[in-house]
């Protein structure tokens, strides 16, 4: 079983930035993709990036496409997400998590039901 355990989760002011991280334990031969969502409060848990192993071909959604990055390091088993020009918006908490095979799609697709493994999730406050 994969275990995830994110880290890097902050408070930050408006427009700053701040990069979260994922680590891995166990392998990850059974997944095609690893992704970030977050949950506000009171919100339902939404996609914003995800990455796939093999390719390490991303998806993003439109609220963040132009501000995050999502890039992987096979060698620390590590997944990241670089996030700039931070808004209030963003607040939330961080979750990691990985899309098993029988969820494959091209590019991977921010479904939160498409992925069964998931870390506990860091938490980030924009605010001023």
């Amino acid at each position: 079983q994969l275990q995830l355990v994110e880290s890097g989760g902050s408070l930050v002011q408006p427009g700053g930035s701040l990069r979260l991280s994922c680590v891995l334990s166990g392998s990850t031969s059974g997944y095609y993709a690893l992704g970030w969502f977050r949950q506000a409060p009171g919100k339902e848990r939404e996609g914003i990036s995800c990455i796939s192993i093999s390719s390490n071909w991303p998806n993003y959604d439109d609220s963040v496409r132009e501000r995050f990055k999502i890039s992987r390091d096979k060698d620390k088993n590590t997944v990241f997400l670089q996030m700039s020009s931070l808004e209030i918006e963003d607040t939330g908490t961080y979750y990691c998590a990985a899309a098993p095979w029988s969820s494959m799609s091209v590019p991977c697709k921010l479904t939160s039901s498409d992925f069964n493994s998931w870390g506990q999730g860091t938490q980030v406050t924009v605010s001023s």
